[in-house]
């Protein structure tokens, strides 16, 4: 067998050329890969129980006999399946949507298990959507097992990916761990066996020990990365030395509106950075609204003035396009002569080859786009400043590769993702971070509320109403497709209730992580431009995106999500002149009120609500979805994991200041592992 890291996906069992690439499009090439690529969730298979302990909104697993036809309605793959089932003691209606393959297996008189969420479909009655089915016998054998559940694209089944996984683990010990046990505190769980007991844990402490030895690796690499990044800054000097102001002074005198005291002192602690003996590497940290964008454009200012390029990347075409409607409207309205280029996937052959020739010859002074301004084939004359918008989605190794389009340019980092200070320190160490703690003047604050879904058809109301005032709304759904083992609503077949509920003159669209770029860009264009009205959507729709008209977020199954991404899904509204709205709906059906969901109904302030997660956060829920929305690491949580955090940030502090080029021999896969992110030998 091949090394797991040359090993390609197709040559595994039950992975065919289709599978292969759309495994590829979620970034799995190889076998290390699919190791690398961990479960969202984790399933419990419970004994069954009986149709009367049915409720609403949660999951249940029922031994029932068929007891009607099964009936197919509408046509083709998108038929509804549609059959009442009994255990004797009570009766539950199931549908299928999307499925008209079962009606050829499904009959009158069949027992099976069925294992799904339960809803109150109204002169229905209770509804399975969507089950899963079991054999009795089957279903007694794997009961009680602890199950992995991956976010998968439609090609490949659980099973499947399961089975694939499962071929790749004789060989985990070839995954190299970054640091030697002995020194990290882990051998008692090996990276191999962290590995095994991730995707197939025997218990759930040998889960959470794996899961605690991975998350600690995860952490050590990103803390180190970051303090490397800052010395080598303060190594470098400054090659791109920007001390005229005038572009940038004359923008703040015909800025629309006065910036905030602290955009006032961020573009301050730029201004100097830009300007002084070191090549600046700095974190913009604002609250959603904080007016991160005008501190950008006024960076790209300073650029340009001293005659370099500066290049700002987003991480959706529709957001970079946005930046650039934006910073084209102030340029041409202030009459300056700076010319400003957008540089994206969807740009094609003559354009994008002119747009290329402007930005090698210097005629192109700022450069807006997304990934496609660090590939093949764009070369920069002069690039002095990189600017990164959402750090969280952009790795080192990307920001290393449009850093090395120029000299050595300077770097800013924009989120809008709020950090409890404890927790910034420890993640960022000493890099020098600017912060937006204060919002512009004039904002009408947001109303929230905090609902069950019983309060549903209330929200749809006020949906509808300002809808029909001229405005829009979101509502979000925490998953793809239905998950067998988590309380929550499906993105598409939510959609297509909504269509029987608002009347066929809202336009509905739906949105989701499934989609293809082009596919998520033309929605949101759509959404924007108001021929979508009612957007339905996973939470890819958080980043950056600005469509003052939309002034209601209706978030299901709220509880499922980290407070910060709560937050930055609320900051998706109340960007217009008119009042806006955010709901929040608590899917648990658990009577005691959700603490940490009233806390977004107390406060619209980042800072306050991440300080506050931060007290009430314990550690994670292993067999709930992870809560999201923090950083974006792969498993680790910067909240219920803190501790980690710490313990990551002491080991990188040791390595620091005993090896700080990690030239001892026991920190060679860690060397490999920063210089395969982006970062130089001359870093260290």
């Amino acid at each position: 067998m091949e090394q797991l890291s040359e090993l390609k996906i197709e040559k595994l069992q039950g992975i065919g050329p289709r599978s292969a690439e759309a495994l590829r499009e979620y970034g799995l090439e190889t076998a290390a890969d699919l190791l690398r690529y961990f479960p969202t969730d984790y399933e419990i298979l419970e004994p069954v129980r009986t149709i009367r302990e049915a409720v609403p909104g949660q999951m249940i697993s029922v031994q029932a006999r068929i007891v009607s036809a099964v009936q197919s309605h509408g046509f083709g793959k998108d038929a509804v399946i549609s059959f009442r089932i009994s255990d004797g003691l009570g009766f539950l209606r199931v549908n299928f949507f999307h499925m008209a393959y079962l009606k050829s297996s499904l009959r009158q008189g069949q027992e099976r298990v069925f294992r799904g969420i339960v809803r109150d479909a109204g002169k229905y009655g209770l509804t399975l959507t969507q089950p899963r089915l079991y054999d009795p016998a089957e279903y007694a054998l794997i009961q009680g097992q602890i199950t992995p559940r991956y976010f998968l694209p439609a090609a490949i089944s659980q099973k499947r990916f399961l089975a694939a996984v499962r071929q790749c683990l004789p060989k985990a010990e070839e995954m190299p761990a970054l640091l030697p046990e002995s020194e990290t505190g882990t051998e008692k769980t090996t990276l191999a066996e962290a590995y095994r007991q991730i995707h197939f844990p025997e218990s759930s402490r040998a889960l959470e020990e794996a899961r605690s030895r991975l998350v600690l690796e995860e952490f050590i690499l990103f803390i180190l990365q970051i303090r490397l990044l800052k010395a080598s800054g303060e190594k470098q000097g400054n090659p791109c030395p920007m001390p005229r102001s005038s572009l940038a002074d004359e923008a703040i005198r015909k800025l629309p509106y006065t910036l905030t005291m602290a955009q006032k002192r961020a573009y301050e602690q730029i201004r100097q950075e830009l300007a002084g003996p070191h090549r600046m590497n700095r974190l913009l940290q604002g609250d959603v609204g904080s007016g991160k964008t005008a501190v950008a454009l006024l960076a790209l200012l300073l650029a340009v003035d001293n005659g370099y390029q500066g290049a700002l990347m987003a991480p959706t075409e529709v957001l970079a396009e946005q930046h650039f409607a934006k910073l084209s409207a102030l340029l041409e309205a202030w009459s300056m002569p700076v010319s400003i280029v957008l540089l994206t996937g969807s740009v094609r052959s003559a354009k994008r080859r002119e747009i290329l020739e402007q930005i090698r010859k210097g005629e192109a002074g700022i450069i807006v786009g997304t990934h496609a301004l660090i590939q093949e084939g764009v070369e920069y004359q002069n690039l002095g400043l990189v600017i990164t918008d959402e750090q969280h989605r952009f790795g080192v190794r990307q920001r290393g590769k449009l850093a090395g389009k120029g000299v050595l340019p300077h770097t800013l980092v924009m989120s809008a993702t709020p950090i409890p200070r404890t927790l910034a320190i420890i993640l960022y160490g000493d890099l020098d971070v600017s912060v937006l703690d204060e919002l512009p003047g004039g904002r009408i604050p947001i109303q929230n509320a905090l609902v069950t879904p019983a309060a549903r058809k209330s929200a749809y109301r006020l949906i509808e109403k300002e809808i029909r005032a001229g405005h829009r709304a979101y509502i979000i759904c925490p998953f793809i497709e239905e998950s067998e083992s988590l309380r929550g609503e499906n993105v598409e077949d939510y959609a297509e209730k909504l269509k029987e509920v608002f009347p066929s003159d809202i336009r509905i669209g739906v949105l989701h992580g499934r989609q293809s770029s082009e596919e998520k860009n033309r929605i949101m264009r759509e959404f924007a431009a108001g021929k979508i009205e009612l957007l339905i959507s996973t939470t890819v729709v958080e980043v950056g995106v600005d469509v003052p008209e939309a002034t209601v977020m209706m978030i299901e199954n709220a509880e499922r999500f980290g407070l910060a991404q709560l937050h930055q899904l609320r900051g998706r509204v109340g960007r217009g002149s008119a009042q806006s709205y955010a709901i929040f709906v608590d899917g648990s059906g658990r009577k005691e009120k959700n603490k940490r969901l009233e806390i977004m109904i107390r406060s619209n302030n980042g800072f306050e609500i991440a300080e506050e997660d931060l007290k009430l956060r314990g550690p994670g829920d292993l067999f709930g979805i992870r809560q999201s929305g923090e950083m974006h690491f792969a498993l680790g949580d910067i909240y219920s994991d803190h501790a980690i955090l710490l313990k990551a940030a002491q080991i990188v502090s040791g390595i620091l200041k005993e090896d700080p080029q990690l030239l001892s021999p026991e920190h060679g896969n860690l060397k490999e592992a920063v210089l395969k992110y982006g970062l130089k030998e001359d870093s260290l």
